[in-house]
């Protein structure tokens, strides 16, 4: 039964990862249908990041009510009946009112299933887990790649992602007395109000670090198709597939980290991944005419992002004991969506009135803001060991 429920959470994850890269794949095309500017992706992107941030915020509150496994199901379907419904918008304000359930469908339950697997699995599980969520993510710029070179055009890749996630949706449903039976099994977490949570010894560190990695993230996502387009001059199905350079980089990153994981421990795998994330932006700044460089680029910035999530995620019972866990991670997702919210639409207004090739200044930023929280956090928790006399 255990490893029937870990079977189906990596298919949670997958779930996870489908619908977060069809928008950035998407919008070359997108955005000259639905008459909106370039930099309009940004506003879209903000309001299904906000969602996500409030869902993220009720997590706890949820969880606790409906159960891990409930919360996932429900936040799937949510989900999968917003991307149904992207692919009928016509209109750019149809397709912002419709971002909100999107969002709602994403916080709790990335904040409820990561609690979940830092409590209950090892530290190769993380890594493993979020390697299947970058093959969703993986996933969706060749659906989307393949939907442009078509008939069917960008509305047919939203429809058959979601699809996909009705799918995850009915298997997740039957799974439901396995959760109920593992959750039964765990202690009780602690209840902490949100200035409870915040007044925790390193949180702050801990926030404006996931703050830092998800809009580095979250930028390189969303802007690779267009950074190709606009400053390589590619076309845009070309551009959709180039754009899941990211997500190679990424899921097999995080399929060799889950190897090493438990030898390392997670403060080393963060610092290796920060440091090839910065190798990546060197690569990306080259000022080369050919794109290979490019390419390679967002290949090893993915590659270096791909142990920082699961590892700040994993050592967060850790560093902030488990009964607190869930309501840290909660906040934690909140933040992480609010990186996701606000700077990618900030760098969408860079594009526009500056230059698309500033992209790689602007993801260093990020990196340097990364290392320095992260090296803080240690440090916070090092003090609090040694007055605790561990």
């Amino acid at each position: 039964m255990a490893s029937l429920l870990l079977a189906v959470i990596y298919l949670a994850f997958i779930s996870l990862g489908l619908p977060d890269s069809l928008l950035g794949s998407g919008w070359p095309a997108m955005h000259v249908d639905l008459g909106a500017p370039i930099s309009a992706m940004g506003l879209v992107s903000m309001i299904i990041a906000a969602g996500t941030v409030v869902s993220s915020l009720m997590s706890d509150f949820l969880t606790r009510k409906l159960g891990t496994g409930l919360v996932t199901a429900l936040s799937v379907l949510l989900t999968a009946a917003a991307m149904l419904a992207f692919s009928f918008a016509r209109v750019f304000w149809l397709l912002c009112v419709l971002a909100v359930p999107y969002g709602l469908g994403a916080g709790s339950v990335d904040a409820a299933l990561n609690n979940y697997v830092a409590l209950h699995y090892k530290a190769r599980h993380m890594s493993w887990l979020h390697c299947f969520w970058g093959v969703g993510a993986l996933i969706s710029p060749f659906i989307m790649g393949a939907a442009l070179a078509g008939e069917s055009g960008w509305p047919g890749g939203y429809s058959l992602v979601a699809y996909l996630q009705f799918g995850i949706t009915a298997l997740l449903l039957l799974s439901l007395p396995f959760w109920k039976k593992r959750t039964a099994e765990g202690g009780a977490a602690k209840t902490l109000t949100l200035p409870q949570t915040l007044r925790l010894n390193g949180v702050g560190y801990m926030l404006i670090a996931f703050f830092a990695y998800s809009a580095l993230e979250a930028t390189s996502m969303q802007w690779a198709s267009s950074y190709f387009t606009e400053y390589r001059g590619l076309d845009t199905h070309i551009a959709a597939m180039l754009g899941s350079l990211f997500y190679i980089g990424l899921t097999v990153g995080r399929l060799i980290s889950g190897f090493v994981s438990e030898k390392l421990g997670d403060k080393r795998l963060i610092r290796i991944g920060v440091a090839i994330i910065a190798v990546g932006i060197v690569l990306l700044a080259l000022p080369l005419k050919t794109y290979a460089v490019s390419i390679a680029g967002f290949l090893v910035v993915g590659f270096g992002c791909a142990p920082v999530y699961p590892c700040i995620i994993h050592s967060t019972p850790f560093n902030f004991g488990a009964e607190n866990s869930q309501a840290v991670i909660g906040v934690e997702m909140a933040f992480a969506y609010s990186g996701t919210t606000f700077m990618p639409p900030l760098f969408g207004l860079v594009a526009q009135y500056a230059d698309i090739a500033l992209l790689p200044l602007f993801l260093a930023f990020f990196g340097v803001f990364l290392f320095c929280m992260t090296e803080l956090l240690n440090r916070s928790q090092r003090g609090r060991a040694t007055a605790q006399g561990r």
